[in-house]
């Protein structure tokens, strides 16, 4: 079984009646959260490479990030069902999610969301107050994103946008500011989010478009490739840029190869037309991600 075809068994195991908030969550949908955790890691990871190395605060926010990621990212899930339900019933990839299916009540998910969202806030003020102020701001964004596809034709740059906030909460988690390489960080991943979420989005197109909904993959139509080919490149020379600031001197582009080839395979291996090979290019995104992750951990080697 490929990395990025495991999915979490705990749903199936849960007791009948906590298994409609779990998959409100999408805890049986594990790229998500991986996708929103990875470009915090990436600013603490190479903040201690910056640093001269990991030390226990970095591994330990490492360890609130991953938790806070799970939790965060199914408060955003909750935030969106709540926004689309009636928009959902009418996509057939998403018309069985507990509220679009009556599941769950509004009621019952709106209390659900306040506690993940007061475990998301005991994690955030463990950390610093620029971080703390960055976190709560960017939930102004959460809120919004499920409107973004109503108004507009790139909705994935509204989610990168949201989705990289990690970044810039990450480094000033460490420093309590926040300088030209995360924003480099942050930047970086919205072209990636840009990319592997066009790609996603291509599944519901033909759904999408009878239901009005807009997206990067139905304004882009046939030019799809050569768009998140764009992204994707962008979003590699970012990363290298960012490397190159906070570690003068350093060979950045030589650890980070295997990212871009990565990128490469996926554009290669894409058929946008087929909405199994769209799912599973977006789900190995994890692995551009976990790639991106190890680069910056060896670059300082």
């Amino acid at each position: 079984m490929a990395f990025t075809d495991i999915r979490f068994d705990l749903v199936a195991h849960l007791p009948e009646k906590l298994r409609p908030y779990a998959l409100l969550m999408r805890l049986d949908r594990p790229t998500g959260w991986w996708l929103l955790l990875l470009p915090g890691w990436w600013a603490i990871a190479l903040h201690g490479m910056s640093a001269g190395g990991m030390s226990m605060r970095h591994w330990s926010l490492m360890g609130l990030f991953f938790i806070g990621a799970i939790v965060m990212r199914g408060a955003g899930c909750i935030i969106n069902d709540l926004w689309d339900r009636d928009l959902d019933k009418q996509v057939e990839r998403t018309r069985m999610r507990p509220l679009a299916s009556g599941a769950v009540s509004i009621r019952q998910a709106a209390l659900f969301l306040g506690a993940l969202l007061c475990i998301g806030l005991v994690i955030l003020l463990q950390t610093s107050p620029l971080a703390i102020a960055l976190g709560v701001g960017s939930m102004v964004l959460v809120i919004l994103y499920p409107l973004m596809k109503r108004i507009t034709w790139w909705p994935q740059a509204s989610l990168g946008i949201t989705f990289n906030f990690g970044a810039l909460i990450g480094w000033a988690a460490l420093e309590n500011d926040v300088s030209a390489t995360p924003l480099l960080l942050y930047v970086a991943g919205i072209f990636w989010t840009l990319g592997y979420d066009t790609i996603y989005a291509h599944q519901d197109k033909e759904d999408d478009a009878l239901a009005g909904i807009k997206s990067t993959a139905r304004l882009f139509g046939a030019r799809s490739k050569i768009w998140v080919s764009v992204f994707y490149i962008l979003c590699w020379c970012l990363l290298v840029v960012a490397v190159l600031t906070a570690l003068s001197g350093a060979y950045a582009a030589h650890f980070l190869i295997p990212a871009a080839a990565h990128f490469v395979w996926q554009i290669y291996r894409w058929d946008m037309d087929d909405p199994a090979s769209s799912l599973k290019m977006f789900k190995s995104s994890i692995i551009a991600g976990l790639l991106v992750l190890c680069g910056l951990f060896a670059v300082a080697l």
